[in-house]
């Protein structure tokens, strides 16, 4: 199996060119290939396959086999890979996923690409679209989780996929490893969800770690950030456009006035290899 290993603020992936390659069993295989010992290493694998709808569609599998449903650091990712290897020359793309379409658009140095910025489409707020158990129609902002002995406050939004977003004095207080599985599959949650914990430095600045479900702890979460900042100006705590630091770097993101949010940031080749996937 042909692949490239590409990453997106050190959030990394397995992408796999679907059009050439075919794999018989998505979920063992992420699996496998992305064991950090004894396959090549990473949060998740990626197919791009054809679609009928879109300019591609792209299937995300987490390192646990399961399949998610969006993810914005790896459509950069998948953007500029289609991109530089000719399967387009369009530097406006829509990607089909399970969350819908996706729009990422390639920003330019001279004949560079220096950046992707990926329109996330708009935040889901309602419990129901979430999902989370309580009144469909309701907003989840700022409400009480016990999780451990302890009360946590979250503030719940969808960006196709489920976050909990918990804002912080101390980001060193948290012991992300511990508190992140009883949170990602707490009862609220009835497909499990991700957990962002976020320590706001002030009204354009935030500092974010995540826990990703199905993944763990990992460098960077593009859907993640995104929900960071929907939920930072719910509770009125920034402004609609912020730097958001993570253990990977920095993305910008602002929610704009069409309702959209836009998340930018780098997109990365690390290497091309050859993978015995069936031996």
């Amino acid at each position: 199996m042909q692949f490239t290993k590409v990453h997106g603020q050190g959030n990394d992936f397995v992408l796999v060119d679907g059009f050439q390659e075919h794999i018989t069993d998505y979920p063992q295989a992420a699996i496998k290939v992305c064991d950090r010992h004894f396959g090549i290493g990473a949060d998740g694998l990626v197919l791009i396959l054809p679609s009928e709808k879109a300019d591609f569609k792209m299937r995300i599998f987490n390192s646990d086999g399961s399949e998610a449903e969006m993810c914005g650091n790896v459509t950069r990712c998948v953007a500029r890979y289609v991109y530089e290897h000719g399967l387009t020359d369009k530097t406006k793309i829509t990607l089909e996923t399970l969350a819908g379409f996706i729009k990422p658009e390639l920003i330019f140095d001279g004949d560079v690409v220096k950046t992707v910025r990926v329109d996330m489409g708009k935040p889901k707020l309602q419990r129901g679209l979430i999902p989370m158990t309580g009144n469909s129609e309701e907003q989840a902002v700022n409400i009480p989780l016990e999780v451990a002995g302890n009360i946590y406050f979250g503030t719940c939004v969808s960006m196709g996929n489920p976050h909990c977003v918990i804002f912080v004095e101390d980001m060193g207080k948290i012991d992300l490893a511990g508190i992140g599985p009883f949170i990602e599959t707490h009862s609220f949650f009835p497909k499990k969800t991700n957990v962002e914990f976020v320590q706001v430095l002030n009204d354009q600045e935030m500092q974010m770690r995540v826990w990703e479900r199905g993944a763990g702890i990992t460098m960077a979460c593009g859907t993640g950030a995104s929900a960071t900042l929907a939920a930072a100006v719910l509770n009125g705590k920034t402004g609609r456009k912020a730097t958001i630091h993570l253990d990977g770097g920095d993305l910008e993101v602002e929610w704009g006035l069409d309702d959209h949010i836009y998340m930018s940031g780098p997109a990365v080749e690390v290497f091309h290899g050859e993978y015995p996937l069936n031996s």
